[in-house]
């Protein structure tokens, strides 16, 4: 398989923090955060304008320290926009040997091609995230994300993820979600990610959105739900706003065995005659044209977060 076959899937839970940050540096060292398979450092929508250059010296020094430790998550930052990128990464990114790559905010057609550019140039792992009006409207939505895909397929390679940016979308319409309701209860947002799955799950990865609580009541289960109802629709991964969160979202990447055994099956499938065939548990029928993709997903799903008995299933 190649590379980034498996490193896409890897991302799992990003979890998003200021780079302010510091304490992060023991936290990733002692293993403090359990679950943590990635994380971004924010230099954009969580630091002010005037504190922008006091963030990106605790970052290089959180990236300079954390070179020293073992068994790290991936690591990215989140920037502002190409220009920032382009500076960033001459003055700080350059130099690090760890970070992973980039969470480009705000992609749209408007600042696409000089993402693009400069991620050839950079030639590190990017993850775009659509956020825009461009993209919410369904004035501009269906041109925009063909537009986008058709952009982004000349660094597919580089493109690790599409993440999605819902607290964009809803505040483009006023609407935040409660604790009792997922995303795709928020109909216009709901259409929004489908478009987004429509166009792009094809041919990459797209993650789920951020879930907005992390303490009180039933916030746990508002995360699980949402989370069955990612993978039911084809997103993969989330984002986190809380290490409370990477547990839960961990666990939502493990797969049931019935699921890896039926992968396995037709992943191995040798023969030239048949193309259906009986699950492993013979309660459904596997179709070698139909579910060789599926099958590919969980197969390295299953290696990478783990196998789950159907009794473990809620």
């Amino acid at each position: 398989m190649f590379y980034k076959e498996i490193l896409q899937y890897k991302v799992g839970g990003l979890l998003y923090m200021p780079a302010f940050q510091s304490n992060i540096v023991q936290k990733i060292q002692k293993n403090r955060l359990p679950c943590l398979t990635s994380a971004a450092f924010c230099l954009e929508d969580s630091i002010r304008d005037e504190s922008l250059d006091e963030a990106e010296k605790s970052l290089k020094f959180i990236l300079r320290e954390l070179e020293n430790s073992e068994n790290l998550p991936l690591i990215f930052v989140r920037i502002r926009s190409p220009r920032h990128l382009e500076i960033f990464h001459d003055k700080i990114g350059s130099k690090s040997k760890i970070l992973t790559g980039y969470v480009l905010p705000k992609f749209d057609m408007s600042n696409a091609g000089a993402f693009i550019s400069l991620a050839k140039e950079i030639n590190l792992p990017v993850m775009p995230t659509l956020e825009t009006n461009r993209v919410a409207s369904i004035l501009t939505r269906r041109t925009e994300l063909l537009s986008i895909k058709q952009a982004l397929d000349e660094i597919k390679p580089l493109v690790l993820n599409i993440r999605v940016g819902v607290n964009d979308f809803c505040n483009i319409y006023g609407l935040r979600r409660n604790v009792n309701q997922t995303i795709y209860d928020l109909g216009i947002v709901r259409d929004v990610l489908i478009d987004i799955l429509n166009v792009f799950a094809g041919n990459y990865v797209v993650a789920g959105s951020v879930w907005n609580f992390f303490s009180g009541n039933f916030w746990a289960d508002g995360l699980h739900k949402e989370i069955l109802l990612d993978k039911a629709n084809g997103f993969i991964g989330k984002s986190a706003i809380h290490p409370a969160q990477l547990p839960i979202i961990f666990d939502g990447l493990k797969v049931p065995k019935i699921d890896f055994d039926d992968a396995n099956q037709i992943l191995n499938w040798q023969s030239t005659i048949h193309g259906v065939l009986k699950s492993v548990d013979g309660s459904r029928m596997n179709e070698i044209n139909c579910h060789t993709n599926w099958a590919r997903r969980i197969k390295i799903l299953g290696e990478l977060y783990g196998v789950i008995d159907k009794s473990d299933l809620t």
